[in-house]
C-alpha cells in the first residue's frame, strides 16, 4: 500500500490523500459502507460502485468466520470473488464483535472464547488466528485483534485492556510477517489505538502504535456512547502523535458532523452502520438535516427525496412515494432509502476533499456541521 498526501486544510489539519491498494486507488478522506456479512444490506455491488460511487467497503472477520466460514472462502478465491467486487476491502478483526458478546465470552491473555449468537457453538480467537482468518478471506487492509472497552469505563481496565492489546498487536505483526498473502497480492496490517477517553492512555497507546511503524493507523475504542467532546478531545490528541504520512482510520464514526468535525482535525478513513441501518428504518441523511420520512407531514410532498444529490434514486423518487413504500412495507423502501443515505455520506466525503482542494474547508464545515445535525 501506498499513502500520497496531496492538499492540506489552511485553516486545520484536514488532508486529501490517495491510499493505492492491490484492488485499485482510494481518495481521502472517505467513507466506507459497512458490508459486515459480505453484503450491505439490500444494495447490489454495481449499484454500491456506479450509484453510490464506493471507493472501498467493509467486511467482518468475526461474521465471515461464522457464516460461509473460511473453507467457503477459500474454495471461492477470497471475499472480493465471492462477492464479485473488485474495489479494496478493508475487515473488522472482530473485536468490537467480541466486545458486544457480553456474557457469551471469556478474554484471557491468549485471545477470546467465545459463544456463536448464531447457534451458540463455542469458538476461540487468538490474534494469530485472526490474522490467518483475515489472510484467507483477503482483504486490502487487516485489521490488528484487540479488545474494544466499553463507556463508561473504569481507569484500571482500560489501562490493562490498552496493554493486553499492544501484547496482542505484537502477536499480530509477528504472526502477518511469519504468513504470505493466500491470492499473491499485498495486504496492509493496521494497529489501533485504544485507551478509552483518558487522555494519558490515549497519548502512551498513539506512542506505542506510532512505534511499530505500519503503513497505515486507526483509532478504536470511540463512538462507544461517550459525549461528543470526548471523541473529538481524544481524536485530536491522538492525530498529532500518529505519524501524517500515513492514514489514520475512526472506527465506526459516525454522524455525518462526526465525520466532518473529525476530517477537520486529521482523519482519512470513517465507517459506520447508521447510513444503512438507519435508512432501513425511514431515517434519511440529507445536506439540510435528518428527514424521519415515516412522519405524515411528507405524505403528500412530491419534491425529489434531495433535490441536489449524486444519487439517481434521490433525485428521481419524491418524498411521498418513498414513504407510501415504507407504510406498505414494500422492500423497495428500505432499498431505495440506502441507497440515498449511503450516496449522501459518499457526496459528504467527496465534497469535503473538493472543499480542501479549493482552501475553503474549515468555514465550509462549519455551515454543514449546523446544517446536517437539525432534525427536520
Amino acid at each position: 500500500m501506498k499513502f500520497t498526501l496531496q492538499h492540506k486544510d489552511k485553516a486545520s489539519v484536514a488532508r486529501t490523500g490517495i491510499i493505492s491498494t492491490a484492488h485499485g486507488d482510494i481518495k481521502t478522506p472517505i467513507f466506507m459502507p459497512v458490508g459486515t456479512q459480505g453484503t450491505v444490506k439490500g444494495v447490489h455491488q454495481h449499484e454500491l460502485s456506479e450509484s453510490v460511487q464506493a471507493q472501498i467497503i467493509l467486511g467482518n472477520t468475526y461474521h465471515l468466520y461464522l457464516r460461509p466460514g473460511t473453507e467457503i472462502l477459500q474454495k471461492a478465491g477470497g471475499l472480493h470473488r465471492f462477492i464479485h467486487w473488485g474495489k479494496p476491502i478493508l475487515t473488522d478483526s472482530g473485536g468490537y464483535q467480541v466486545y458486544s458478546l457480553k456474557g457469551m465470552r471469556k478474554i484471557t491473555e491468549e485471545g477470546v472464547r467465545f459463544q456463536s449468537h448464531i447457534d451458540g457453538s463455542k469458538h476461540f480467537f487468538s490474534p494469530e488466528s485472526v490474522m490467518d482468518i483475515q489472510r484467507i478471506i483477503g482483504a486490502d487492509i487487516v485489521m490488528a485483534f484487540d479488545e474494544c472497552t466499553p463507556y463508561p469505563c473504569e481507569y484500571k481496565y482500560a489501562r490493562n485492556s490498552m496493554h493486553m492489546t499492544h501484547r496482542w498487536l505484537k502477536r499480530c505483526i509477528g504472526r502477518m510477517n511469519a504468513t504470505d498473502p493466500v491470492y499473491g497480492y499485498e495486504q496492509t496490517f493496521s494497529p489501533i489505538v485504544q485507551g478509552s477517553t483518558y487522555p494519558d492512555l490515549r497519548k502512551e497507546s498513539a506512542e506505542f502504535i506510532a512505534a511499530q511503524d505500519q503503513d497505515m493507523n486507526a483509532i478504536g475504542g470511540l463512538s462507544v456512547g461517550e459525549p461528543h467532546e470526548d471523541m473529538y478531545a481524544m481524536t485530536e490528541l491522538v492525530c498529532g502523535i500518529l505519524p501524517a504520512d500515513k492514514p489514520r482510520y475512526l472506527m465506526g464514526v459516525g454522524l455525518p458532523e462526526n465525520i466532518l468535525e473529525s476530517i477537520a482535525l486529521g482523519i482519512d478513513m470513517f465507517d459506520c452502520v447508521l447510513p444503512s441501518r438507519n435508512a432501513r428504518h425511514g431515517l434519511l441523511y440529507t445536506k439540510n438535516g435528518l428527514i424521519n420520512i415515516k412522519n405524515a407531514k411528507w405524505q403528500d410532498d412530491f419534491t425529489p427525496i434531495d433535490e441536489g444529490s449524486p444519487a439517481p434514486t434521490s433525485r428521481h423518487h419524491t418524498k411521498a412515494y418513498l414513504r407510501h413504500l415504507f407504510k406498505v412495507e414494500e422492500l423497495l423502501a428500505g432499498q431505495i432509502a440506502t441507497l440515498h443515505n449511503l450516496s449522501f455520506f459518499l457526496w459528504l466525503v467527496s465534497e469535503s476533499r473538493r472543499k480542501i482542494e479549493e482552501g475553503t474547508f474549515y468555514n465550509w464545515k462549519t455551515e454543514m456541521v449546523k446544517s446536517v445535525s437539525q432534525r427536520l
